[in-house]
């Protein structure tokens, strides 16, 4: 006998992680979107994985430019296109896909969800783009998540968009910036949303990062867990806060860079030491 759906773990991981990104007021109205990579097993438990409901064709990708089979086979959860993080906790099934890629990444099947003839995100080409990237670094990582985080994209506009400056500026911040992401800020300038050219260029960049900031758009994390990926963004989006906050205003103290080289070796990590001055 399967096990309820709406008590799945992952199901109660998504409606739970889209209400907080809705409630700190980083995803309005559709802004925003989650593709979860699932263990088959756990899956198996929850729904009959020979029953697909419908076959989804692949959207906003010029099929000649994107190879999707590395992931054939593969089961996201994944939020659907035009809808909102609101509505996901009182309506996950309406809201949410489960899909597995189909032979050849040529398309999507639906396994579960979007009730009502909905399908995924419009970005999930760009989503598994990056799963791909990911998975060659971590084969552990099994979660992207996008957002509009305020302040990371106020800051956009008063900051230099230099991945260097950019990240140097959010590690000196909070203490714990260079802890959690040592590796640094990816940043790619305005794109075109929604294509083939800017989910291979942020597939691009999540080979050196977690994060990857889309200019006046919003940002990219990538993890091993959904704490993981939302602690990133949420560290970035505080540190952009404290930015915002101070920016006008002359700046009498600062975390230097020899201290932060004594917190990366204090935690016994590495990082990216190009992006310190040093």
């Amino acid at each position: 006998m399967m096990k309820n759906i709406f008590e799945a773990p992952f199901v109660r991981e998504m409606c739970e992680t889209t209400a907080n990104m809705y409630r700190l007021g980083w995803d309005e109205r559709n802004g925003g979107n989650i593709s979860y990579l699932l263990d088959e097993k756990e899956v198996g438990e929850y729904l009959d994985l020979t029953k697909v409901l419908r076959t989804i064709p692949l959207m906003g990708v010029n099929e000649e430019d994107f190879d999707a089979s590395p992931l054939e086979g593969k089961i996201f959860i994944v939020t659907g296109t035009g809808k909102y993080f609101k509505n996901v906790e009182k309506d996950p099934e309406t809201n949410l896909g489960i899909v597995r890629i189909g032979k050849g990444g040529k398309n999507i099947e639906l396994l579960w969800g979007y009730k009502g003839g909905g399908r995924p995100t419009s970005e999930f080409p760009a989503h598994m783009m990056s799963h791909i990237a990911r998975l060659k670094v971590d084969p552990e990582n099994r979660v992207v998540m996008h957002s509009h985080p305020t302040n990371t994209l106020a800051m956009n506009f008063v900051h230099d968009l230099d991945e260097k400056k950019f990240t140097h500026t959010l590690w000196e911040m909070c203490t714990e910036c260079i802890v959690v992401f040592p590796e640094g800020v990816g940043v790619l300038p305005w794109m075109l949303c929604g294509t083939s050219e800017i989910g291979v260029a942020t597939a691009k960049k999540m080979e050196q990062f977690r994060l990857v900031v889309w200019a006046m758009h919003g940002i990219y994390g990538a993890g091993k867990t959904m704490d993981e990926t939302f602690g990133l963004i949420e560290t970035v989006e505080k540190a952009a806060q404290i930015y915002m906050l101070t920016a006008h205003l002359p700046r009498k103290n600062t975390i230097k860079d020899a201290d932060m080289l004594k917190l990366i070796e204090l935690f016994g990590i590495s990082c990216r030491k190009d992006f310190l001055d040093l």
